[in-house]
């Protein structure tokens, strides 16, 4: 039996990072579509991360990519498309193209392979058993701008979502994305992400002292200055794309809040966390 890597612990004084599913157990599953997020729901993910973008008629869907030649095979705009139009695509045979010829291959429900509105994936988690959060990550530049937030801080009030509290937290590379996202609904969790490590120093005199921040894990391994200057600032720090034990390791000598990944399952099982 294949025995996981050891991992070195944190400091006792620091707790483990909460394990997000990035764009749900999208290792292993098509990312975006309901089938990964429940497989990382299933998996024990205590959280689930999504990008959202803005369809012709207004929803607020689940896909990365401003076009959709990698997931849909087409080279349509999510943002000139309908959500019924969209909802006609496969958004997760490019995952395994071969599946057809798999007689052994087991049934899986188209429904659970079609474009997924986020209405429909925080359906989920406010019906799901236990507690799960959302990190949604707003796509920047867009031709609807600051409509997406407000779009997005709608929907999350529906589910009263939108206040001091809430399970969800909205997280962009756009400054001014976040903004309005305070300006929008003050009591919101917003996390400002980090491409590249020489953007900090610019961007730490703009946002919000309260802000969590959230480097990618090559940025860290590269420039190991950012995640001390964090740390010492006593910022909360949610990485991403943290896919292997030596990114895990990383994570866990800075103490950061949350670790974002393809593969959750193998994540918790790292951390020693039981299903």
């Amino acid at each position: 039996m294949r025995r996981a890597p050891r991992i070195r612990r944190a400091a006792p004084s620091r707790t483990r990072p909460q394990v997000v599913a990035h764009r749900g157990s999208s290792h292993d599953t098509a990312e975006h579509t309901l089938a990964a997020y429940v497989k990382a729901l299933d998996e024990g993910a205590e959280a689930l991360e999504c990008d959202v973008r803005l369809t012709a008629d207004g929803h607020l869907v689940c896909v990365h990519d401003r076009d959709l030649r990698r997931t849909a095979s087409t080279s349509g705009l999510v943002s000139t498309m309908n959500l019924a139009e969209l909802d006609e695509l496969d958004f997760a045979s490019w995952k395994n193209p071969w599946a057809e010829m798999d007689d052994e291959a087991p049934e899986v429900d188209p429904e659970r392979g079609r474009v997924l509105t986020l209405r429909k994936l925080l359906e989920t988690v406010a019906d799901y058993d236990r507690h799960v959060e959302m990190a949604i990550e707003t796509k920047h530049p867009t031709r609807y701008g600051g409509l997406v937030e407000r779009r997005l801080v709608d929907t999350l009030g529906d589910f009263g979502w939108d206040r001091a509290g809430s399970p969800a937290r909205v997280m962009s590379f756009s400054l001014n994305a976040l903004t309005r996202v305070k300006r929008l609904a003050p009591g919101l969790d917003v996390v400002m992400l980090i491409e590249h490590a020489h953007l900090w120093p610019v961007l730490r005199p703009m946002v919000g002292d309260d802000w969590i921040i959230g480097p990618g894990i090559e940025e860290l391994r590269d420039h190991p200055g950012l995640g001390r200057h964090l740390v010492k600032a006593a910022r909360e720090v949610h990485v991403w794309t943290v896919n292997t034990a030596d990114d895990l390791q990383v994570c866990l000598d800075l103490g950061v809040g949350a670790v974002i990944s393809d593969r959750p399952a193998h994540m918790l099982e790292l951390l020693g966390v039981s299903g």
